[in-house]
């Protein structure tokens, strides 16, 4: 059966990709892609546009859905990865390219910092060479640079006197000059809201961490990725393991022009359980709490990405804002019953469809039907 895969770009999660220049950010820009829509050269600066690129989610279940719903339409959830050109010491004062287009990333879910793990006397070596000091070099340009937001917003000129936001611009001046990221800093309600809402400050956002090695690397990625992890909190900085995944971004491009079949078996050959792509999405989505929901009938099957949390109208709102206000129940069912019972006839048949109201939390893998009033 032929199948029509189409991006459902509501909700997609976006990924700001920083680092130094030549650490692999545009090969693994490209490999997330599988073509070429970031122009990779080994040299300072390859890459002086933004490049933004989205992708699905890969999900298995969606093509395990369609032959029971009798679809050939295909909507998997999506990631947008925005690459800007590489930092270096000294962006925020001018220095090299990557600076004039950080505010790309400003709106982005998860900031990732790529850091080279990989020895390779072809490819330019910027920075110190040790990972944990390139990402500090990089950390502290964003610093910098919500700093300057900070500053800007402190001498705007306003007509309405508001005490409690020029505290807070205040309290986030004085902490940045200390070289402190936000992400570090307790802050009321109010103040998030203003950090997130207003200023979309950098260093406010959550950071993951991809470690570009070679396919010893990848093989050895738990060993890695715990020192790394445990020279990070040896700095002070709050890091989990699974903020971190190794990659080798150079054999991602090369799998970018594989049949999926031809992928596995390369994989399994190699002894590497996943892609990078799929490595990547999954602790993205760990890092932000989201999961995913699933929609199906003749007309398609569909992935969404909520939170964790999320109750049953607000799951609704992603289809559509106005389903939140006329939201009457939700038909549940699970993923699994869904497929062993062969869709929502079979499922019902076997008591495995539930109608819940407006306190059902949504579960991972829900298969839903929203009964939306007028």
């Amino acid at each position: 059966m032929l199948i029509d895969i189409v991006y459902n770009r509501r909700m997609s999660l976006s990924v700001g990709i920083v680092g130094l220049p030549n650490v692999g950010k545009s090969t693994l820009f490209n490999a997330l892609l599988s073509k070429q829509q970031a122009f990779v050269a080994n040299y300072l600066f390859a890459t002086i546009e933004p490049n933004v690129g989205i992708v699905p989610v890969p999900d298995e279940r969606l093509a395990v859905l369609a032959p029971i719903v009798h679809t050939e339409k295909l909507v998997p959830a999506t990631v947008t990865f925005l690459d800007i050109a590489g930092l270096v010491k000294g962006a925020s004062q001018g220095e090299g390219l990557g600076n004039k287009f950080l505010s790309h990333i400003r709106e982005a879910s998860v900031i990732l910092h790529v850091v080279r793990a990989f020895a390779d006397s072809n490819v330019i070596q910027t920075g110190s060479g040790d990972p944990i000091e390139d990402y500090l070099t990089i950390e502290t340009e964003l610093q910098l640079a919500d700093l300057a937001t900070v500053e800007k917003a402190r001498n705007a000129k306003s007509k309405i006197k508001d005490i409690k936001r020029e505290e807070c611009l205040n309290r986030l001046y004085a902490w940045l000059q200390e070289g402190k990221s936000v992400r570090q800093m307790e802050v009321e309600e109010y103040e998030q809201e203003i950090i997130e809402r207003e200023l979309f400050l950098l260093t406010a956002k959550p950071q993951m961490f991809c470690l570009n090695g070679d396919e010893v690397e990848v093989k050895r990625s738990e060993i890695l990725i715990s020192d790394f992890v445990e020279k990070l909190r040896a700095k002070q900085i709050k890091v989990q393991e699974s903020d971190c995944v190794v990659i080798c971004a150079k054999l991602e491009e090369e799998l970018a022009g594989f049949d999926e079949n031809e992928r596995k078996e390369y994989l399994a050959g190699a002894g590497i359980s996943r892609t990078g792509l799929e490595s990547l999405i999954a602790a993205a989505y760990k890092r932000l709490g989201l999961q995913s929901f699933l929609t199906a009938g003749e007309l398609e099957v569909r992935a969404w990405t909520i939170h964790h949390g999320t109750l049953a109208p607000d799951a609704a709102g992603v289809i559509h804002t106005d389903f939140i206000k006329h939201f009457i129940s939700a038909k549940v069912c699970s993923y699994a019953d869904f497929v062993e019972y062969k869709g929502w006839k079979g499922a019902a048949e076997k008591g495995k469809v539930r109608t819940e109201g407006k306190t059902y939390v949504m579960n991972e893998g829900d298969v839903v039907e929203f009964m939306i009033g007028k």
